[in-house]
């Protein structure tokens, strides 16, 4: 199994910026079509592939879903976005892309925090030995 070689936190600043610049928004040519987020973004190994060409388990975000949810057909939406556990799956039926996206939004700020104290505390480790 090949596992993705970018590094997350890239990601989740790439997403970020994605979703800031309003990357989720109604495309001009299908604006019929909702846009999925994480599988409509260069966060997915399987953008702009017609088919899944890399299993789920391969892409990074899997790490972020519980073990229970890695085999759903979607795992990166069971990703828990809130200490009350909703996910992108929860909160897709309620048809809200904006309270959606605004929740994503908040959950990578703090993922990228969270990331960025954990490599700054490892690396303050690894100088202090």
């Amino acid at each position: 199994m090949t596992k993705d070689d970018r590094d997350i936190l890239e990601i989740l600043r790439e997403e970020l910026d994605f979703i800031e610049k309003g990357g989720y928004g109604r495309s001009v040519r299908t604006p019929w079509l909702q846009k999925s987020i994480f599988q409509d973004s260069l966060s997915c190994l399987n953008y702009g592939y017609p088919y899944r060409a890399h299993p789920c388990n391969e892409c990074n975000l899997i790490d972020l879903v519980a073990p229970v949810s890695q085999t759903a057909p979607i795992p990166c939406h069971r990703i828990p976005l809130n200490e009350t556990g909703v996910t992108i799956e929860d909160m897709e039926s309620a048809d809200d892309q904006p309270r959606l996206e605004k929740t994503v939004k908040r959950w990578l700020q703090t993922k990228i925090v969270d990331l960025e104290l954990q490599r700054a505390s490892q690396t303050t480790n690894v100088n202090a030995k």
